[in-house]
């Protein structure tokens, strides 16, 4: 064929790779409150870090409800608490100086039929929640501190020497290979299990409460809500994950910052679990887990709820340290779809882009929209889809080993986990350990992925297995290793249209495996590399066609 008719299917191709354009955001109303001010001190609350002022808060809460709502004040002091409960028509207004701290003392946190990364658990009661309230906030200027350095075991590799010290001081126990740290023999005695938390008929209210410094409180949790803010507010320090809306409507984050330490466990900055019409913008995430997470449920209890998170949108927002910047999964076993992120900053982070998943999940992953992301010092991948996700940290420490995954083909049924129809566009990041990293499963391939003017400097290339219907059109990779620079396993409709790359590269493409078809390359200068191709494990020169 001759460069035209190259160009003719290439286009005809890509037309066809099942892209649809995003709905746009439904507009919801944002909550608005009566001018009424409950003023907490006013109920006796006393801003000494020492009263404990849970039934004080909750008083004014439950008043100003009753009242039809208004603005809760916590002003300038530091406010000790134990949970608090909001409900209807209340803002949760922190002045500037106010901190609201949550008590170390697990007394105080009963424990809770609640929900644990998808699946329904028993937990301590979150330092605040809501369930069913509509028109609900927390805004103002203050910090809001879950003291969660008194729940979470800490892993020793994470940690300098001082560090290590400061938690061994605190007494707690050690793990039998001395390298984790734990708060309480209770808190050891729940790694004993698997998933203890889970509910069951077989668990008596006694194992529960053995176990029970173990089930870490997420610190902000509003469930089954609508028409939610959140806006100005430091949240920091949580025992699990910061802020977690589950299954909420109307959602909008705004100018907040969420701040957890780098080696916190579970440290995650936002969940959005089986939300619809969710608005994130102009907020800062430095975080010891994954940022701006999205999560609809896990296996068949996520498909049993079948919510999917939908009709998203993210902007103007910042990621320092965290596993992932933009994130979903892994538990999206009830779906996401119909999500922009736009013009975000990540620095640091583990990886950028991340997008997870295992067999097991089902759910499907659709119509994701990203662009203008720019990226710094990313330790691992810029940008990752893998569908071998196995619950570590994205980055292994120095000296842990970790074994590549079985590759085997299963059947497709309801549990296989889909991801699809991606657009990802004007991303440029200044350093990452590789830059695109997609890994798909050889019975489902990760498919419809379209990357548009993307530029990455980065140790390693790009690597792709197990995928289809990938297009690369104007891609920047200046990698330090260049044997190969796109690695190829098993691809099936692979378009590379002007891809830039080392112009001293060893080889520029390096294909293996007997499943590869129907790779195009056009408008690139295959002449820069010094080996265009390399063929390896069965695959043959019918695979690619290079123009």
């Amino acid at each position: 064929m001759n460069r035209c008719i190259y160009i003719i299917l290439l286009l005809t191709i890509v037309s066809n790779l099942g892209f649809t354009q995003v709905k746009k955001l439904e507009s919801f109303a944002i909550p608005k409150f009566k001018k009424d001010t409950f003023n907490i001190i006013n109920y006796g609350a006393k801003g000494d870090g020492v009263f404990l002022n849970t039934k004080i808060i909750n008083e004014a809460i439950e008043t100003c409800t009753k009242k039809g709502g208004g603005l809760v004040l916590i002003p300038s002091g530091i406010w000790l608490s134990g949970p608090i409960v909001l409900k209807n028509n209340v803002n949760l207004f922190l002045a500037t100086g106010a901190t609201l701290l949550f008590t170390k003392n697990f007394n105080e946190y009963k424990l809770v039929k609640t929900n644990w990364e998808g699946i329904p658990q028993m937990r301590n009661q979150s330092p605040i929640s809501a369930d069913n309230a509509v028109n609900i906030a927390i805004t103002g200027h203050g910090i809001i501190d879950g003291n969660g350095e008194a729940w979470r075991m800490v892993k020793k590799d994470k940690l300098n020497p001082n560090q290590w010290k400061r938690f061994l001081d605190r007494g707690g126990v050690l793990s039998d290979d001395k390298k984790t740290w734990y708060p309480s023999i209770k808190t050891l005695k729940g790694t004993t299990y698997v998933n203890p938390g889970a509910i069951s008929e077989n668990k008596s209210p006694e194992f529960y409460d053995s176990i029970k410094d173990f089930l870490r409180p997420n610190m902000v949790l509003f469930t089954s809500c609508k028409n939610v803010l959140l806006q100005g507010v430091t949240f920091q320090n949580s025992a699990a994950w910061c802020l977690h809306p589950l299954m909420c409507q109307n959602l909008t984050v705004k100018d907040i910052m969420v701040k957890n330490p780098s080696f916190a466990q579970n440290g995650d900055g936002i969940d959005v679990e089986s939300c619809k019409n969710v608005l994130i913008e102009e907020s800062i995430f430095d975080v010891g887990d994954d940022a701006l997470c999205m999560k609809s449920g896990r296996d068949a209890e996520g498909r049993k709820r079948n919510m999917p998170t939908e009709n998203v949108t993210i902007k103007g927002c910042a990621v320092y340290a965290s596993h992932g910047g933009f994130v979903i999964g892994s538990e999206m076993s009830g779906g996401v779809r119909n999500v922009n992120v736009s013009n975000c900053t990540f620095i640091g982070t583990d990886i950028g882009l991340r997008f997870k998943t295992t067999r097991g999940r089902g759910g499907l992953v659709e119509n994701i929209f990203i662009k203008d992301i720019y990226m710094k010092d990313i330790v691992g991948e810029a940008i990752l889809f893998d569908m071998y996700y196995t619950a570590k940290d994205p980055v292994p420490l120095v000296g842990e080993k970790r074994e590549l995954p079985n590759v085997e083909i299963k059947p497709v049924d309801e549990s296989t986990p889909k991801f699809r129809n991606f657009d990802i566009s004007n991303v440029y990041c200044n350093g990452a350990e590789k830059a695109i990293f997609i890994r798909g499963l050889p019975e489902k391939h990760i498919e419809n992925i379209r990357f548009n003017n993307i530029n990455i400097q980065s140790r390693v290339g790009i690597d792709i297995q197990e995928a289809s219907s990938i297009y690369f059109k104007n891609v920047t990779v200046v990698s330090e290793a260049t044997n190969p620079v796109v690695d190829i396993l098993n691809g099936d409709g692979l378009y590379f249209d002007k891809l830039h790359y080392n112009t001293s590269s060893e080889n520029l493409f390096r294909i293996s495996g007997q499943k590869n078809s129907n790779i195009v390359v056009t408008n690139t200068d295959v002449s820069n590399a010094r080996e265009k191709v390399k063929f390896e494990f069965g695959a043959t020169e019918n695979a690619i066609k290079i123009n």
